[in-house]
């Protein structure tokens, strides 16, 4: 079933963002299938075995146990607990492989392509039985999705997201409270912790990215994620950060203020303030997080208001205040066709 983010866009590349951002999250299972996915859709197969899946798999949960124990919200696990036998030392590799192929994949083979209560409209594989084994045979959506310009950047996006579910479970911050916090100078996300321990969560190009469906902000224009890219997408403050004195209270550094633009036309922007039109695709990818939940969401909300009529008149008060200390609007040379 679509999502509002999937509304005007049916492309592969949204139906994968989806599952990503706003498929459920009771566990984190669904980010180490899909770094999984991705990595062994490179090898150009297109016949995935359980154990094929299962160095990839546990690999990349084992990478997250180490530094955040809770990665689902049930009480216990048996794949969990063999996963932290492994990191213990308590079990080999091929102890941990024959844990994951038996229990790892128990829920997240059919739940994965489950959005919004409903299966995406073009799977990405189907579930075959060989000899009683399942097998996953990648169809050709997966396949067309490999060659994709969005391709290069789906790994980072998942981790990125990744990393903002498990810090929002691990920190056990009060939702109320929460502020998600942007570094300029590093390019990250991070948030305080009890005495003003800083916790730093993830890059802030890859945790925009998928959210703008991988588009410049403006122009629409194809950005990458991926260091050293001539397409590398830079972090603009929507309302230009330069007046941010007279926003206050308002942190015109807030997420709800950041965005993702093409190098050149960043450059041409500036300092200015985008024409009216724009406002409505900020306020459209703001309640992009807000559906996707923890933990940008909880700092949107917490930054700009409870409920989405009161939220659209937060943006337009910062607007004119931003339009009230400029000389003119400022659009873009160049504009594809917008899909949000």
């Amino acid at each position: 079933m679509s999502t509002p983010y999937q509304l005007h866009d049916p492309s592969l590349e949204s139906q994968w963002r989806a599952i990503i951002l706003f498929g459920k999250n009771s566990a984190t299972y669904k980010f180490a299938f899909a770094q999984a996915l991705l990595e062994l859709v490179g090898t150009q197969t297109t016949t995935i075995t359980l154990a094929d899946l299962a160095e990839p798999f546990s690999r990349h949960l084992v990478r997250h146990l180490q530094q955040y124990d809770k990665q689902g919200s049930a009480a216990s696990s048996q794949f969990l607990t063999a996963c932290r036998r492994f990191i213990a030392q308590e079990l080999t590799q091929a102890d941990l492989l024959a844990h994951t192929e038996k229990l790892g994949f128990v829920h997240v083979i059919e739940a994965f392509q489950v959005v919004n209560l409903g299966p995406i409209p073009r799977p990405f594989y189907e579930k075959h039985l060989v000899n009683g084994k399942p097998h996953l045979v990648l169809t050709d959506a997966l396949l067309q999705l490999k060659e994709s310009f969005h391709f290069q950047n789906f790994a980072r996006e998942a981790e990125a997201r990744w990393q903002l579910v498990e810090t929002a479970w691990n920190l056990g911050l009060n939702p109320n409270l929460l502020e998600v916090q942007y570094d300029e100078a590093q390019g990250l996300f991070f948030v305080e912790r009890n005495l003003l321990r800083r916790v730093n969560i993830t890059s802030v190009r890859e945790a925009l990215n998928g959210y703008q469906k991988g588009k410049c902000f403006y122009s629409f224009q194809d950005i990458s994620v991926s260091p050293g890219s001539p397409t590398l997408g830079q972090v603009d403050h929507f309302l230009p950060h330069l007046n941010k004195r007279v926003h206050l209270p308002a942190n015109i550094n807030g997420v709800w203020n950041l965005v993702l633009a093409d190098r050149t036309v960043n450059g041409t922007k500036s300092a200015r303030v985008p024409e009216l039109r724009f406002l409505q695709r900020l306020y459209q990818r703001n309640e992009f997080f807000i559906a996707s939940k923890h933990p940008l969401a909880e700092t949107i909300v917490n930054q700009t208001g409870a409920t989405p009529a009161k939220r659209q008149q937060f943006l337009r008060q910062q607007y004119q205040i931003a339009l009230n200390h400029a000389l003119h609007c400022w659009a873009p040379a160049l504009e594809l066709p917008a899909s949000f």
